[in-house]
């Protein structure tokens, strides 16, 4: 079925056709015909299924031929880099129309967002932290809202954000139109599900969670410590042309990405504790070539959107499966191919066989030829959880003994504070000696107006 079929507006149909997208994916389908029509929409839709332009698309066609000037619609998602994402496909979408937008998230200043709130964007997206901080101003109202998007609403959950969705929906018209996309379904989405549709267009709710068709899935036997070796060789080989490889924590981030580039391989990486500014050029800096290998941990698993990647590397085994099937849908997207390996060692079988379960066969396991599973790792790529925790300790230890050497020099050299000279009693003593009352008595009294004392 052609977009065509669709009954989309002509400028949005024009703008479809030069991205080179001729026909809706199944989700976009399922979802776009009953949006367009009004309806709230509740559907569960894997990563890279496209659905973005399934809630994007039937708001654009209802707001082109509007009168503007007020904030029609809000998107809200979990990460900073989803949103970007989100507002880069919207432009692209609605690039033969009047509709403007603006991105709203934490890490960068207020100004021009607060800009995009008074000048009245059509679209605005949004994360939740950020969104409240902005609704505690007038100029954020949002009165005329009447279309209303959750995306990823369980990343959302698992991110807490849950209480905060709650806050904003109080913020907002309760008459509106709800499109609410899902991967999963756990209980508190479920019960939120019900306390905010009405009457929704269910799509795919008893899919189970399964990457795309289009990825080919490998698990790469190795043990802990010649992982990143097994990740250089691949790259060497030529076997890995680029590839988004996800750690389980920052620190291993920050790692990994250090040894590719002390290996020669232009990497980056990406994650919580990096800048807003840092995150958007190594993200913009993949995309460009510039480096091949997008080191990122799960808090950008969802929101990353590189066309024609190749291969999404599980450096290390997500302990939840869903996060799984979210990391490796950054490749073979839009209904394209792509390669996703994962390395496992043996303290991380479990993992992987409940993966495995979830999404209903057995990986292959690839062994790379010539490749010495043997050899001994050129240096500890991670220092211990104990160490570390054990240096931080010793870190603030002395920086509590410097402090309190300071504080000592200041109240009367390194040796201590001398020792107050005594007063009569009753009186209390500064630490140079003379008491507050001796001082105070040598102290001119201030003089009234006509020279007696106050």
């Amino acid at each position: 079925m052609p977009f065509t079929a669709l009954k989309l507006h002509p400028n949005l149909l024009k703008g479809l056709k030069e991205l080179g997208f001729p026909r809706p994916t199944p989700i976009q389908a399922d979802a776009i015909p009953p949006a367009m029509a009004g309806r709230d929409v509740l559907a569960c839709a894997m990563t890279g299924s496209g659905k973005t332009a399934a809630f994007l698309l039937p708001i654009l066609h209802q707001l082109i031929d509007r009168p503007r000037g007020s904030t029609r619609a809000l998107v809200i998602t979990p990460t900073r880099e989803l949103a970007a994402q989100i507002l880069e496909d919207l432009n692209d979408l609605a690039v033969h129309t009047p509709i403007t937008a603006a991105s709203v998230y934490g890490g960068v200043g207020m100004g021009p967002q607060e800009h995009a709130f008074r000048s009245g964007a059509d679209f605005i997206i949004a994360t939740p932290g950020r969104l409240l901080d902005h609704f505690r101003f007038p100029y954020a109202r949002l009165q005329g809202l009447q279309y209303l998007v959750l995306d990823e609403a369980d990343r959302m959950l698992d991110m807490g954000f849950l209480p905060d969705i709650r806050r904003i929906l109080r913020h907002i018209p309760a008459r509106r139109q709800t499109l609410f996309f899902s991967a999963t379904m756990p209980a508190p989405i479920a019960t939120l599900t019900r306390e905010i549709l009405r009457d929704p267009a269910t799509i795919n709710l008893q899919r189970q969670s399964a990457p795309a068709v289009g990825i080919t899935q490998a698990v790469y036997p190795v043990s802990q410590e010649l992982k990143s070796a097994l990740l250089t060789t691949l790259l060497k080989r030529g076997e890995i042309q680029e590839a988004l490889a996800f750690t389980r924590t920052k620190h291993r981030a920050d790692r990994l990405a250090k040894y590719l580039v002390r290996q020669g391989v232009q990497a980056e990486r990406i994650h919580g504790n990096r800048s807003q500014a840092q995150r958007t050029a190594a993200l913009a800096g993949f995309k460009s070539g510039k480096y091949r290998v997008l080191v990122a941990t799960d808090i950008a698993a969802r929101g990353i959107d590189v066309k024609e990647l190749g291969h999404v590397v599980n450096f290390d085994v997500p302990t939840v499966p869903d996060d799984y099937i979210h990391r490796v849908g950054r490749t073979a997207r839009a209904e394209a191919t792509g390669d996703a390996f994962t390395f496992v060692s043996p303290q991380e079988e479990g993992d992987l066989m409940r993966i495995e379960r979830a999404v209903g066969k057995r990986l292959p396991r690839v062994t790379v030829p010539d490749f010495d599973y043997k050899a001994r790792p050129e240096g500890t790529f991670e220092v211990p959880l104990a160490e570390r925790i054990a240096a931080i300790r010793t870190k603030k230890a002395e920086d509590r003994a410097r402090s309190k050497a300071k504080a000592q020099r200041k109240m009367g050299g390194a040796g201590g504070p001398t020792r107050p000279a005594p007063g009569r009693p009753g009186e209390r003593s500064t630490p140079s000696g003379p008491s507050f009352r001796h001082s105070r008595s040598r102290r001119p009294r201030p003089q009234g107006r006509w020279g007696r004392p106050r």
